[in-house]
């Protein structure tokens, strides 16, 4: 397995390369030259398998030579032995054939865990066999931060700075990142929004002279595509519970960076039957505007109830829209610098293929409380707010639909209720009581350092932590 940027000036890449790079040196994200292939048969053998052996044989072909078989089966197993067994990602039926997938029963109660727990790993035993060290670099909008430094945190081998916008995470999600020990673990609180976080992040990939001899950043954040990968085996597993070959399957997704629904248009790809994908926005609604009315351009950023969605710019879009263009990536960046300066649409018949894929909804903070209210009183299941937010939108989807009912809808369920009080609250509901290991951490002091929307200032810090 071979790997290229989207931008065109890096291929021929292994996945060791890709895992330790992040962001391609050309500034384009990494994709792989060619997806491994499941018919239904190879589904059939896979409907039984625990969860961690599923993702061994989904992880398996992205991987190609950078682990032995068994190296492989351990950095899964061990990444996932503390999650709820034997299901990993239980399902909870919603009635009229609509599930909550939860992906919340990780140590950082997010989905982001199914990935950052295996990453983590990776990069230890990729850099121990090395003898090297490596510098993690990260944007976060909320849980990408405490997945990470809880996936790393344990390592020898790593440093990790994560950058969080300042105010603008819930207090759990801010606590999570800054009462972890450990003195590799740094976190920087970026007066600005994610946006900023994230083109600071990466202005650093893009120019490293800042680091001493022999140091190097690793990205973490849904650009590393180790990420995309654990992802992807979560809409295998839920396909499969759900019968999988037949029927085939929908999915709706709260979406703010696009790496989670860019796994299930992967996994869509590589044969499971997908029906559609439901990209769930709240009103920072950019991707719902261009794939319902294809207009592609950005507008001012809203702080709403699902602030981990609260992006005006999604990373991983670039990786679909470079299969869109059919891999041309002149055409790609020609796209992508019109929608920043301004404006852009697609050809009709781009248009046509993205929506004989995807559908779309956005929804506004009102609508979030109401659908969180409504599932707790008519299920007693609680959602948090970017769950509610793919719920809404599946309900949407659906109500325009002439069967609704006739093929299954799973709703990401993508973190704890817990972590999101406030909208629970703003729903007219009590307010959920935190698991006793995170109020355990939160008796911890806080460690954090408020920093300018300046990458001088940023490239000092990191050459600090370098040296």
């Amino acid at each position: 397995m071979k790997y290229s940027s989207t931008r065109g000036g890096c291929s021929g890449q292994g996945f060791e390369d890709v895992l330790l790079t992040g962001l391609a040196p050309d500034g384009g994200l990494f994709v792989p030259d060619e997806l491994p292939s499941f018919k239904a048969a190879d589904l059939a053998e896979l409907k039984d398998l625990a969860y961690p052996e599923l993702a061994f044989r989904i992880a398996a072909p992205f991987t190609g030579t950078a682990f032995a078989a068994e190296e492989l089966r351990r950095i899964i197993a061990d990444s996932y032995a503390g999650f709820p067994q034997p299901g990993v990602a239980p399902l909870t039926a919603l009635g009229d054939n609509e599930y909550v997938l939860e992906l919340f029963h990780g140590p950082t109660l997010a989905f982001k865990d199914f990935a950052l727990q295996v990453l983590g790993r990776m990069l230890d035993h990729v850099l121990a066999r090395g003898g090297a060290r490596a510098l993690i670099l990260g944007a976060t909008s909320g849980d990408t931060g405490s997945a990470a430094l809880e996936g790393c945190r344990h390592s020898r081998r790593v440093d990790i700075c994560i950058l969080h916008p300042h105010g603008k995470v819930s207090e759990v999600q801010r606590k999570q990142m800054t009462t972890v020990a450990g003195d590799n673990v740094h976190n920087l609180a970026v007066e600005g929004n994610f946006d900023d976080c994230q083109r600071l992040v990466k202005a650093a990939f893009a120019d490293q002279s800042f680091l001493p001899a022999g140091r190097r950043l690793a990205a973490v954040n849904s650009i590393n595509w180790a990420r995309i990968v654990m992802q992807i085996v979560y809409y295998f597993h839920a396909a499969l519970r759900l019968g999988a070959p037949q029927p085939a399957v929908s999915f709706s997704v709260p979406t703010g960076n696009f790496g989670d629904i860019y796994a299930g248009y992967l996994a869509r790809a590589m044969g499971l039957p997908v029906e559609r994908l439901v990209v769930a926005t709240n009103e920072n609604d950019i991707l719902h505007r261009l794939i319902s009315a294809n207009e592609y351009s950005t507008a001012p950023l809203r702080h709403t109830l699902s602030p981990s969605m609260d992006i005006l710019v999604s990373s991983n879009f670039e990786r679909y829209l470079f299969d869109l263009f059919d891999r041309d990536h002149e055409a790609l960046a020609a796209f992508m610098a019109a929608g920043a300066g301004g404006g852009a649409s697609l050809s009709d018949e781009q248009w046509r293929r993205m929506r004989g894929i995807f559908d779309s909804a956005s929804v506004d903070d009102a609508a979030t409380r109401a659908t969180i209210a409504k599932v707790w009183r008519d299920h007693g299941v609680l959602l948090d707010p970017h769950t509610a937010v793919g719920v809404r939108a599946a309900r949407e989807v659906r109500a325009g639909q002439e069967n609704p009912c006739q093929t299954p809808m799973v709703c990401l369920a993508t973190a704890h209720p817990a972590k999101f009080a406030e909208a629970i609250t703003a729903a007219g509901l009590p307010a959920p009581a935190l698991p006793a290991r995170m109020r355990r951490q939160f008796e911890r002091p806080e460690r954090f350092r408020v920093i300018d929307r300046d990458l001088d200032e940023l490239k000092a810090f990191l050459g600090a932590i370098a040296g």
